[in-house]
């Protein structure tokens, strides 16, 4: 899990999960400008990335490097429109 929300219909009981890593979410700010506009995914993406190389996130980010690297990571968002949210910026950013 990834966003700071959890998505809308998914009980937290029915699903099985080892963490949900809040500290690599956007901020609330970046979030709420975004509002998953697709004109405006190219610099969400930029935005994130810096988001992502502040002190607690990089901590966070590399945390989820170093468990991509010995198992399978299924990131969950609560976006209807993965394609263009932070779960395929982070996707990216795990993998670099």
């Amino acid at each position: 899990m990834l966003d700071r929300i959890w998505p809308r219909g998914l009980s937290k009981g029915k699903l099985d999960f080892d963490q949900w890593c809040k500290a690599v979410a956007p901020s609330t700010a970046l979030r709420k400008w975004y509002r998953h506009d697709l004109e405006r995914f190219e610099e969400f993406g930029r935005r994130y990335r810096g988001e992502l190389n502040t002190t607690e996130r990089a901590e966070a980010l590399r945390h989820q490097r170093g468990l991509a690297a010995h198992r399978n990571l299924t990131p969950l968002t609560a976006s209807k429109a993965a394609e263009i949210s932070e779960a395929n910026v982070l996707t990216d950013m795990i993998g670099s």
